[in-house]
């Protein structure tokens, strides 16, 4: 039923959370575990107002990719009991056209994320990850508090 689930990892405890869930369900039904970080990298349009030189954002961009390789490191010692197949990627980019684009490229069955929780007031202001992915995905979805 669910042959590849997909897990967007940011570090975050809501993450592991997530990323436990989907070893649980993995493990019934023999899945392919896919762990997804994505970078947001510096939006330069955003920084117009600060004089920031290129070299300055592409050095926090850099940045921003080694802790990307340092979360999918913690996210491989999380699966290291995993018996399945496991996949580990980075992206960068928007995290829920990221996260939709790869469930959809590599075919994944399932989504398993984890809710940042935030408020009703800043979720209707801001959006969050998880409900633009849960709105926007072809495949189930399943958010971890």
């Amino acid at each position: 039923m669910f042959k590849k689930i997909l897990v967007p990892v940011d570090g975050s405890e809501n993450a592991w959370h997530a990323l436990q869930q989907a070893t649980s369900i993995g493990e019934k039904f023999g899945s392919i575990i896919v762990v997804l970080n994505v970078i947001q990298p510096y939006n330069n349009a955003a920084l117009l107002a600060v004089p920031f030189d290129y070299a300055t954002i592409n050095q926090g961009n850099d940045e921003l990719a080694k802790i990307g390789d340092r979360v999918l490191a913690m996210a491989k010692e999380h699966l290291i009991d995993y018996e399945g197949e496991t996949e580990y990627m980075m992206k960068i980019g928007h995290p829920s056209e990221k996260i939709l684009d790869v469930a959809k490229r590599h075919e994944c069955d399932a989504i398993v994320l984890g809710s940042r929780g935030l408020s009703s007031i800043a979720e209707f202001f801001l959006g969050s990850v998880s409900s633009k992915v849960s709105q926007y995905s072809t495949v189930p979805v399943l958010i971890v508090k």
